[in-house]
């Protein structure tokens, strides 16, 4: 996902899966987000759709940088430890069904301990 919660193709997260949903008879047994900061995708969890009960998964980066920056970055940016778990559990709110997260880019096992902590206090 790009910075303003769209898929690289300029197609809203909501109209893709409900295209493949669509295409294949909901062959799919789930989605996943993946590469993109949690503030990169979550103002398009808003509504209530289907589609977000079809997202099970999150693989979130650590930084808020585009692709294009992290592309040119010199230094791998880990992002703020606290507020990556902090807004990794957040979307709980929003996915009910989510129950898989982990980390993608910028991202270690200290990432992952922070959303559980935030999941688990």
């Amino acid at each position: 996902m790009e910075t303003d919660g769209r898929l690289p193709s300029g197609q809203p997260l909501g109209d893709a899966i409900t295209q493949v949903d669509t295409e294949t008879n909901s062959a799919p047994a789930y989605y996943m987000i993946n590469c993109a900061h949690p503030s990169h995708f979550r103002h398009v969890l808003t509504e209530d759709h289907y589609w977000l009960g079809r997202i099970k998964g999150v693989r979130s980066n650590a930084s808020k940088k585009s692709h294009a920056e992290l592309d040119e970055a010199e230094e791998l940016d880990r992002g703020d430890l606290s507020e990556f778990g902090e807004s990794n559990a957040e979307l709980k709110k929003v996915l009910p069904n989510l129950h898989i997260f982990g980390g993608c880019c910028g991202t270690d096992h200290y990432h992952v301990a922070e959303i559980c902590k935030h999941m688990h206090g």
